[in-house]
């Protein structure tokens, strides 16, 4: 079975960074795509980042120049370099990982940036 294990987030003052690792397991992962969604209270889920085992990416546009995604794909883990953080910013942030026809998803981590 598919999972995926989260870490980094936290408390963090505006201006300063986090890194977000989300590593995957139980599966063959020989084509996929992963990546970051945020969702803040009252809102969608959307788009952060994500990577495909091509290198490939797509990164939000409220993001660009300051987030970084990245992945170890001999370590099917993925790494989001969070840098120059805003208050809005704030939100729990989950992992993705897509498969041909599935997608799958972490517990989510929190994110909070305090101006």
């Amino acid at each position: 079975q598919v999972q995926l294990v989260e870490s980094g987030g936290g408390l963090v003052q505006a201006g300063g960074s986090l890194r977000l690792s989300c590593a995957a397991s139980g599966g063959t992962f020989s084509f996929n795509v992963m990546g970051w969604y945020r969702q803040a209270p009252g809102s969608q889920r959307e788009l952060v980042a994500r990577i495909s085992t091509a290198g490939a990416t797509n990164i939000a546009d409220s993001v660009k120049g300051r987030f970084t995604i990245s992945r170890d794909s001999g370590k099917n883990t993925v790494y989001l370099q969070m840098n120059s953080l805003k208050p809005e910013d704030t939100a729990v942030y989950y992992c993705n990982l897509y498969l041909p026809g599935r997608d799958y998803w972490g517990q989510g981590t929190q994110v909070t940036v305090s101006s």
